[in-house]
């Protein structure tokens, strides 16, 4: 699908698989299942260890190697890097090989220079085990806005008269990924509200499992964010990691009947499959 002129790949669902691909930014989210996709990723950035989300990792590092393809980067929660590092140093004895990598650790706070040259800025996401989603922003130099619509010679007048700079550094937030979380996540988070594109996880979707019961998992019902609608600033929000039991023509009559228009027009949802 194309978002905003972004390509998104992959597929996600609910407890079974999940890697979100970016293909025009050489990177993706989390994988849960090796595919041909994932192994042309350099870059991939886990959310948290559940194996839907990262049981795939040492086959991608391993199918690179095969291909002869540079050794791939992992961006991952700082306080998963001893036993992510244990994961491969196990699969090495194991596996008579170097699967070789390199492991970013970060925490909320930190950032990370994509080679896209976005910069990743990790937040925490509520869920059952430690998790953090990721912004992606980008550093543009525009003009000042005090210089907007001068004319050249007018600008060149007033910045040697003012001794002034006329452009300067614009941060814009240009994807969110959620990971998997409640949804306190987005009253807790102004980049997640913000970010030009939210992909959002939304695993249950009606009263097949109630809010009730998807909290106690630590994901996020389709009612919680219809409540919260007016919370949502995004150009365009993408629904992920329905659960299984949701074909795909009932995945969009529920979100055409339950979300309000205007929120609505804006949501895409992330459906691989055509059931």
């Amino acid at each position: 699908m194309r978002v905003l002129g972004i390509e998104i790949g992959g597929v996600s669902i609910g407890g079974t698989e999940t890697f979100i691909d970016l293909p025009g930014w050489k990177l993706g989210f989390d994988l849960g299942r090796l595919s041909e996709a994932a192994v042309q990723r350099p870059t991939l950035l886990f959310t948290h260890a559940h194996v839907d989300h990262m049981g795939a990792v040492v086959s991608h590092a391993a199918m690179r190697h095969l291909r002869r393809a540079p050794a791939p980067t992992y961006v991952i929660p700082r306080e998963n890097e001893r036993a992510f590092r244990a994961l491969f140093q196990a699969w090495r004895e194991l596996d008579n090989s170097e699967l070789e990598h390199r492991v970013v650790p970060l925490v909320p706070g930190e950032e990370f220079e994509l080679p896209c040259k976005l910069i990743a800025r990790p937040f925490r996401s509520p869920h059952r085990v430690t998790t953090q989603g990721y912004a992606l922003w980008s550093k543009k130099r525009k003009l000042k806005r005090e210089f907007a619509g001068l004319p050249q010679a007018e600008l060149e007048r007033s910045v040697r008269e003012r001794n002034a700079e006329m452009t300067e550094l614009v941060e814009t937030p240009e994807f969110a990924f959620s990971g998997d979380t409640l949804i306190e996540l987005v009253e807790n988070e102004e980049v997640v509200r913000k970010a030009r594109i939210l992909v959002l996880e939304c695993t249950f979707l009606d009263d097949r499992v109630p809010v009730a019961e998807c909290r106690s998992k630590g994901h996020t019902h389709l009612d919680e964010i219809v409540e919260r609608a007016e919370l949502f600033e995004n150009e365009a929000l993408v629904l992920s990691h329905f659960s299984a039991r949701y074909k795909a023509r009932e995945v969009l009559e529920l979100l055409d009947r339950k979300l309000p228009p205007s929120l609505r027009a804006r949501v895409t949802p992330f459906l691989e499959r055509t059931d």
